[in-house]
């Protein structure tokens, strides 16, 4: 007789085991149409599971967050369904819901290409339409396996012979269709709705792996409703404007090749901005107490295993053979153990503490060719880090400390809001329980102190302990992780750092792993395409040109350009011969922010006309007035402060996206 308590507190009990199906229905007939799934203990499942024990039920409707998932997990049996009813032979592996959507990889002798979509998507709506019953139905093993052998369905069959043994098989059948499938469904096809839409193909590996066959990806995007898949897409659009890829090849700031795939090289103006931001973050954690250190790049596989990094990312390093020494190096693709290497050095006092340590640091990770994406994922990059050597007593304080310097770098950078996300123990993990407990206590009290709210991201925390996650989110919505934290007892215990406490005796320290822009790399990637390649001035890695209209006019355009580098600013000269439309096309297409243009009339009154990037308007002021203007404008935001910059002298063009 089981007692089902709902939402609201209330309780209602059945003398038999009840399905959700039939718990919807007798709780109302709205809800009997609405909830597409329950969550059962929190564990979301299918309608028509049965409830044969006391339990918190809760629904799941179109419009909670969860249903999301469903409709993407569901659209991709849809799409498995579509393609093998229309080209028959096809194998299907495997197909879950992504962020944004879904695909589905299939085994054919002939790829699909994007010109198959329209006939794919036209069977998915008859699918669709259809409103098929998702049934969920255990299978014996063998019989499983010797059912989907017996149908050509290789990749099924090994997947079944791949699971655990206590694993149950369960399929799931839409119609004549069926999959191999852990679920959970909606109630039929048809809760799929119409707002779907095939977006891309692409070549994956079998299970990822590059000595196996090389199978079609089908990539689909599916929403809840017309509208939001319209939003979407608008989004794509905007994000393909925003490309940072295309407008590093327009302001020419970098480039990559195939002779250092993963790598990127640097143009002078690119390397201006980089520059200009490593500046900026080396006086922010120089104001915040921190000592900047360097370590090696390669570094003898003998640390790496004493620091647990060799068994868990041997496949993502770098390694190199010193024959006539008989030693392995690895390039590092973090910094921590080196970190650890300098706190070694001497006895360290617990009047040292904490020492924050930091470093940009240069490394390397090996990432596949097929992952990596312009200047967002590469294979050399530069990381911000820092670790933050501590007592225990001392975690809660030095994590609010570092929340605060986190918020006021992103509010300088242009994001003025971001999400935390709390991320704790992995499944695999170094250390004790015991240890994981008091380094997540210790993380929700820094939370509390700091005054911040978090969203529980359950295992995704680091495999020696927990950490918080900084998510930005940019101008067309869309979401990065960025800065983290990271509480660590593990690394001390196994490179044997200690420090001598008031007691005088040795005591291990607390490890922070902190960064806040994750890598210089990516986040210049998230600021072209944040800005759409518009940056604030401080940041621009051209900044001004000075234009002439005439020939006659020349002189004074070399004058004027050289009193704003005088102040400071990256300005140059355009004297060409070319009429003035073209040379302000031009310079609007490199985003450069500010044009002065100056013909005769400006030569004689020592005046400029000044154009702003998007703006059709020109303001003309007198020379020195425009450099003073322009000079605290292009003062970066700790400097602005520290410095007290007149309000009067910074304009509106100092920013926006």
């Amino acid at each position: 007789m089981p007692a089902i308590t709902l939402p609201d507190g209330s309780v209602r009990r059945f003398e038999a085991p009840v399905t959700g199906t039939d718990l919807a229905a007798a709780i109302g007939p709205g809800l009997a149409r609405a909830a597409l799934a329950m969550k059962v203990d929190g564990a979301l499942q299918d309608l028509g599971r049965e409830i044969d024990q006391d339990a918190n039920i809760v629904f799941v409707t179109r419009r909670d967050p969860e249903a999301l998932g469903m409709i993407r997990h569901d659209a991709a049996h849809v799409l498995a369904e579509a393609v093998q009813s229309l080209y028959p032979g096809t194998q299907v592996t495997i197909g879950p819901a992504i962020e944004n959507g879904f695909y589905y990889d299939f085994a054919r002798n002939e790829p699909f290409t994007p010109e198959d979509f329209a006939a794919i998507e036209a069977r998915m709506r008859e699918i669709v339409a259809a409103r098929a019953p998702f049934v969920r139905e255990v299978w014996d093993r063998e019989t499983a396996i010797q059912f989907f052998e017996d149908r050509g369905e290789r990749y099924k069959a090994q997947l079944i012979r791949d699971l655990p043994v206590t694993e149950t098989i369960t399929i799931y059948r839409q119609g004549e269709w069926l999959d191999l499938c852990r679920g959970p469904h909606m109630r039929d096809t048809g809760d799929v709705g119409t707002a779907f839409k095939l977006m891309k193909v692409a070549g994956a590996y079998w299970r990822g792996d590059h000595r196996n066959a090389m199978l079609t990806r089908i990539y689909g995007t599916a929403w809840r409703d017309q509208k939001e898949l319209d939003a979407y897409l608008k989004q794509l659009e905007e994000a393909e404007r925003r490309d940072h890829r295309r407008i590093g090849r327009e302001m020419d700031l970098f480039h990559i090749q195939e002779e250092a795939v993963g790598s990127i090289f640097w143009h002078p103006k690119g390397w201006r901005l980089y520059r200009t931001l490593e500046s900026y973050m080396r006086r922010r954690l120089d104001a915040a107490g921190y000592d900047e250190v360097r370590t090696p790049q390669l570094v003898d596989r003998s640390l790496w295993e004493r620091s647990g990094h060799w068994e868990k990312y041997r496949e993502h390093m770098f390694v190199a053979t010193v024959e006539d020494e008989d030693k392995v190096l690895a390039l590092k693709p973090m910094n921590c153990p080196c970190h650890v290497q300098i706190f070694k050095q001497g006895l360290r006092s617990y009047r040292e503490l904490p020492w924050r340590m930091a470093e940009f640091g240069s490394c390397h990770r090996y990432e596949p060719s097929g992952a990596l994406h312009g200047i967002m994922r590469v294979r050399a990059f530069t990381q911000d880090d820092a670790h933050i050597f501590c007592t225990e007593a001392q975690i809660a304080d030095e994590t609010a400390k570092f929340v605060g310097l986190l918020g006021s770098v992103y509010a300088d950078l242009g994001f003025p809001e971001f999400r935390i996300k709390f991320a704790d123990r992995p499944p695999v993990r170094a250390g004790e329980d015991s240890v994981w407990d008091r380094a997540e206590a210790a993380l929700r009290e820094a939370c509390d102190r700091a005054g911040v709210t978090y969203e529980l991201n359950p295992g995704e925390g680091a495999f020696y302990g927990p950490k918080l996650e900084f998510v930005l989110r940019d101008a067309i919505g869309r979401d990065w992780q960025c800065g983290t934290i990271q509480v660590d007892f593990v690394l001390p215990e196994r490179l044997d750092a200690s420090f001598i406490g008031e007691d005088s005796a040795r005591h291990r320290p607390v490890m922070l792993h902190r960064a806040i822009l994750g890598s210089f790399e990516r986040f210049i990637g998230i600021l072209i395409e944040q800005y759409a390649g518009r940056f604030p001035l401080w940041l621009a890695p051209a900044q001004l040109v000075v234009a002439s209209i005439v020939t006659d006019a020349a002189p004074y355009a070399e004058e004027a350009a050289a009193a704003f580098r005088a102040a400071g600013l990256e300005a140059v000269a355009d004297t060409r011969n070319e009429k003035i439309n073209a040379k302000v096309r031009e310079h609007s297409l490199a985003h450069v922010p500010v044009l002065a243009v100056v013909g005769r009339r400006e030569a004689e009154a020592r005046t400029v006309a000044l154009r702003r990037l998007g703006s059709d308007a020109q303001e003309t002021l007198p020379l020195d007035e425009a450099v003073a203007r322009l000079a605290a404008e292009a003062l970066p935001p700790d400097l602005r402060r520290s410095t007290a910059v007149p309000s009067s002298l910074i304009t509106a063009g100092s920013g926006g996206t």
